[in-house]
């Protein structure tokens, strides 16, 4: 599975960006029901998560977000495309670090810790300035 995210750069606080990361090598019909989320490394600490969105074989809650993030950013997919997506709003600089796209290697799985990560995407690089 390859996750290819996209949509990073510099922006200032209070402004908004979306990330979009597109996944390949699993069957089209199956993407579908994986989760799929993203992490975060702030520089100099460790990789956090920040969202997941179940896949549609899940139950419960659609999406979750870190506590930092909730309100703030949302994610969503859009399966016809492999696609998920962190819209991100009311960004401030303790944003700022390298963001991952994620995908768990089992459909009971969910993306909310780095034990049940299957797959991660190369990165891409958010910088909020003040």
């Amino acid at each position: 599975v390859q996750l290819q995210a996209s949509g990073g750069g510099l922006v200032l606080a209070g402004d908004s960006m979306r990330l979009s990361c597109v996944a390949s090598g699993r069957s089209f019909n199956v993407y579908s029901a994986y989760a799929m989320g993203w992490f975060r490394q702030i520089p100099g600490k460790e990789r956090e998560f920040v969202a997941y969105i179940r896949g549609n074989s899940g139950n419960g809650d659609t999406t979750d977000y870190s506590d930092s993030v909730k309100g703030r950013f949302t994610i969503s997919r859009d399966n016809a495309k492999n696609t998920v997506y962190l819209q991100m709003d009311s960004l401030k600089p303790e944003d700022t670090a390298v963001y991952f796209c994620v995908t768990p290697r089992y459909t009971s799985h969910l993306p909310r810790r780095r034990e049940n990560i299957g797959f991660w995407g190369q990165g891409t690089l958010v910088t909020v300035s003040s």
